[in-house]
């Protein structure tokens, strides 16, 4: 866990290029998470692939930050 919240500027390069990529039309993450909140019956195995691919950055990111976060209040 150290080594996910001392990387916080890694998450955060990590997310603005792999985790919006493709930048034109849209970044990829949206128009799977929009996929996903309408109907994912459609999602082949690639899909969630790409998904996991595209937002571990962005959980990443999150967790880096609670953890600081927990970290400067105690």
């Amino acid at each position: 866990m150290l080594f996910i919240q001392k990387n916080w500027k890694l998450w955060i390069m990590a997310s603005l290029t792999l985790g919006l990529a493709p930048f034109v039309p849209e970044p990829h993450i949206f128009g799977k998470v929009q996929w996903i909140l309408g109907d994912p019956s459609g999602m082949q195995m690639m899909d969630w692939f790409d998904l996991l691919l595209h937002g571990s950055p962005w959980v990443l990111l999150l967790l880096s930050l609670i953890l600081n976060l927990k970290k400067t209040r105690s």
